[in-house]
């Protein structure tokens, strides 16, 4: 067979891309086969095809995507298996990919070069962590002094793709000094071919994480500084575009040395908000909401207990900017695009615009309001729609960040008026402003953290309501947001006790959420999706007063589930959205259930529905689809709940779906949630679910030992663990020889993890969470047993692991919060038995008197109570 390899691999790339199915299906197999008989020939052969400049250029592209596939996968366990079978082939033969890929950099065939590009930063992106291919950057440099063109732009290319590939830890000062000299000189005017500069700036744009030392030297950044901004100007749109990129990767990266540049930044960024192309000129106003970002960011801190991290000071660049910055902004709001409302991936000048108002509102706070509100009261009844339409989105974006004060007066006076305009208004745009502005209104100037005056009040809610029901009829736009203006109307109510003003129009309001619904266009706009989303809000902010007419919703709401259930043969499309309704309706159920099986006057009358509805959710999982899943389990976690032992006789049925989605780690968010719901099931059934905790700790056991499975789902599974124990007590004792060790070797990896960055810490802190989770419940569970003495052996450890967390300083507060609960569950559980070990702890004394100190209040409670419980067995 590998004597035939020289079989036509041109003749097959080119086939695997066939408009006949059976030829294309045959192809890929030849090819499949071939990577399986022999990897090395098979990865020979594609370098081969696409450094061959007689070869067509379709063959060739495909060529270097397989070996770029070959090299890198989306999933992390794939992607290291993949890297692992790259560094263990032949260094023969992959000393001979390289040398054909980087052959292939002078190619005169735009596609091929690019692709080839693509490959060695992936092999680089392999290698140079492992201190492997030491000559690649140098040799890609000397290229640069060549003098045709397509060979320097394909290196710069390759140099861009390499910074993206490797970590800026594994590459020396000196050989990172020499990648930026090379592109910033790539970048620069004198570069007179512009494929070449474009290929430069792009670079840059990769390669800015590696430049620390220099942005550090002031030389070396006005230099950068001044090619990037230099670049701005080019005569060539992408070219001009790609450097206002890097001004917006430099404001996040490097926003404590811009001091110096802002003016002139100021003064190129308006150019091109005024008069560029609208791609230039979205990231020219990019920059400006990149900087807010940033401040907005330092300001949180600043305002937070946690100084520590707040080693950035704020320079206060849009408080400086804003009277230039806030005009200019104004003024692209009056570039609206048509029918921007109707298409939900639209993004263009104006919108950006908005978008960049809202968040230096959020940056000042109250010294927008005066140079926003002359632009509102000038344009808000103009005859020509994109004025109103500009001015109800400019007051709609100040709406967050000002203070409550600074904005109620102007809200009462513009309220009226922006009931009136929903309903009045002959245009759509000004409609959909100007319910989104209402709904801005209500979530941030209505409930009851306010301190000032309410806007709405008993006297015009009633017109409020009948103003968005009535504009709930309108376009399905317009009708979307009013469906989200009415959400965050009754947000606000939720904490309004037994007194709602919404109560007289309850059923009026649900009424009209089912109506819009049902209407043809609702697939539009995600307008039945708004509306399920307001209906499942409406319900959480029920009270005892309008339960019975939530209790009146449940047979709607099953009625059209079952009629979900009921369709014949389905489009693929059709399928699609019937799986989109299932998930609403399922959702809209769980809301339901919270709100009134935690409410006693309803819980009765409520639970005589619990058949039907068990009944629905398990023919829902007979349907395939993630979502449904998710939402039918969080169902059924809810009713559980709710029902408490009772749930006892569906769990024969349930139980395998149960199982299925333990075992779902493709869609982990379903294992995710089906493990959540499992805790629920613990608390509701309590020693009941007994019968099946053999086959529940199999399936966690096996989900822990997976490396398939995403890490979210595994501090989860350790806290399931405690509540399993906490439901089964000392049952839980034939489970300790399995679950110990996999908490004990999870504590040991979790203490000394050092965090590279927030996402780790948190996952970390998490994980941490979950494994104290577990050792409480199992301490708990085990509380008045006989069987006590069977935790005896691994008391050591856990104080060993309390050591290390409290030694390593980096503990969120529900980490210590749990931890603290822990070391109170062994001196509980084991009494006199833990007390000596408590003793020798070495730091359980200071780490006591450390959260009794707290300021969390969360925390000194847990502490309390250990140190009550400590006392008596240190004592006894």
């Amino acid at each position: 067979y590998t004597a035939n390899m020289s079989l036509d691999v041109t003749q097959i790339l080119l086939s695997a891309q066939s408009a006949d199915g059976s030829i294309r299906k045959h192809a890929e197999e030849s090819l499949k086969q071939f990577q399986e008989q022999n990897l090395p020939g098979f990865l020979l052969s594609l370098s081969s095809e696409l450094a061959n400049n007689e070869k067509p250029e379709e063959s060739r592209r495909l060529a270097g995507l397989i070996l770029k596939n070959a090299l890198d996968a989306k999933e992390q366990h794939r992607k290291s298996e993949l890297f692992q079978r790259w560094l263990a082939l032949d260094s023969g033969v992959k000393a001979q990919i390289k040398a054909l890929l980087l052959q292939t950099l002078s190619s005169p065939v735009a596609s091929a070069r690019s692709t080839s590009s693509q490959v060695i930063a992936k092999i680089a992106g392999i290698e140079i962590p492992q201190k492997q291919w030491p000559e690649l950057i140098g040799s890609l440099l000397s290229n640069i002094h060549q003098v045709q063109p397509n060979v320097k732009q394909a290196t710069l290319e390759t140099l861009g793709y390499l910074c993206e590939e490797v970590s800026p830890e594994a590459v020396d000062q000196d050989q990172v000094n020499k990648i930026l000299t090379a592109v910033v000189q790539g970048m620069n005017a004198s570069e007179g071919n512009s494929e070449v500069r474009l290929a430069a700036t792009r670079a840059l744009y990769n390669a800015l994480g590696f430049a620390q030392v220099n942005f550090s030297n002031d030389m070396e950044r006005d230099y950068i500084m001044r090619v990037v901004c230099e670049a701005t100007q080019s005569p060539e749109v992408k070219i001009r575009q790609a450097a206002f990129e890097c001004l917006v990767a430099i404001s996040s990266t490097y926003y404590d040395k811009l001091a110096t540049y802002m003016q002139d930044i100021f003064n190129i960024t308006a150019k091109a908000v005024r008069g560029d192309e609208e791609s230039v000129a979205l990231q020219a106003i990019e920059f400006w909401s990149s900087i807010c970002d940033e401040e907005i960011d330092i300001l949180d801190e600043y305002s937070s207990e946690f100084t520590a991290d707040s080693d950035v000071p704020c320079y206060y660049f849009i408080k400086q900017a804003l009277p230039a910055l806030v005009p200019m902004l104004l003024e692209t709001l009056l570039k609206q695009e048509e029918d921007q409302d109707l298409d939900e991936g639209a993004w263009n000048l104006a919108m950006a615009g908005g978008t960049c108002l809202g968040l230096v509102a959020r940056t000042v706070g109250d010294d927008v309001v005066p140079l926003v509100m002359p632009f509102v009261e000038e344009n808000i009844t103009k005859p020509e729609w994109r004025q109103r339409e500009a001015a109800t989105y400019a007051f709609g974006s100040i709406l967050e960040g000002p203070s409550a004060d600074k904005l109620a007066p102007l809200v009462n006076v513009a309220l009226n008026f922006m009931l009136s305009a929903l309903l009045k208004d002959p245009n759509n745009h000004v409609k959909d402003t100007t319910a989104w502005t209402l709904g801005r209104i209500f979530e941030f100037l209505h409930g009851s953290a306010l301190e000032t005056a309410p806007v709405i009040t008993a006297e015009n809610c009633q017109q409020i309501l009948t103003v968005l029901l009535q504009s709930m009829k309108d376009v399905p736009n317009v009708a979307e947001k009013a469906c989200g203006a009415l959400y965050f109307l009754a947000q606000g109510y939720v904490d309004a006790g037994s007194a709602s003003p919404l109560a007289p129009f309850f059923q009026d309001i649900i009424q009209s959420l089912i109506v819009t619904s049902h209407r043809e266009d609702a697939g539009e706009s995600r307008l039945r999706t708004a509306a399920y989303e307001t209906l499942n809000e409406v319900v959480r902010c029920s009270t005892e007063e309008t339960a019975p007419i939530v209790l009146q919703l449940i047979p709607v709401i099953m009625m059209e589930l079952h009629q979900t259930l009921e369709a014949g043969k389905l489009s693929t499309d059709e399928r699609e959205k019937r799986s989109d309704l299932q998930g609403l309706l399922c959702g809209c159920l769980q809301v339901i259930i919270q709100k009134l099986g935690g409410m006693e006057s309803t819980k009765f009358a409520f639970l005589q529905y619990a058949d039907q509805m068990m009944d629905l959710f398990l023919r829902v999982f007979a349907c395939r689809n993630a979502t449904v899943h998710e939402e039918a389990m969080l169902a059924i976690g809810a009713l559980a709940y709710a029902a408490g032992s009772n749930f006892a006789k569906y769990m024969a049925q349930f139980y395998q779906y149960l199982e299925m989605g333990l075992q779902n780690f493709e869609e982990y968010q379903v294992c995710a949630i089906t493990v959540g719901v499992v805790g629920d099931l613990c608390r509701a059934l309590e020693d009941k679910i007994l019968p099946y905790c053999d086959g529940i700790m199999t399936q966690l056991l096996k989900d822990l030992s997976s490396n398939q499975l995403h890490r979210s789902v595994k501090p989860p599974i350790f806290s399931c663990f405690g509540d399993i124990a906490l439901a089964i007590g000392e049952n839980f004792e034939k489970y300790l020889i399995y679950a110990m060790p996999m908490l004990q070797s999870a504590a040991d990896l979790s203490a000394h993890a050092t965090a590279a960055d927030e996402e780790m810490l948190d996952y970390t802190n998490q994980l941490r969470n979950g494994i104290l989770e577990a050792y409480s419940g199992i301490l708990q569970g085990f509380k008045g047993s006989p069987k006590m003495q069977l935790l005896m052996p691994y008391a050591p450890h856990i104080l060993q692991f309390l050591d290390a967390l409290h030694n390593g300083k980096d503990m969120d507060d529900s980490v210590m919060k749990t931890a603290i609960g822990v070391l109170g569950d062994l001196a509980d559980t084991l009494g006199v038995h833990a007390g000596p070990l408590i003793n020798q702890s070495t730091s359980s004394k200071e780490f006591l008197d450390e959260c009794l100190s707290s300021d969390d209040p969360l925390v000194k409670e847990s502490a309390d109570w250990a140190r009550i419980a400590i006392t008596r067995a240190v004592s006894g």
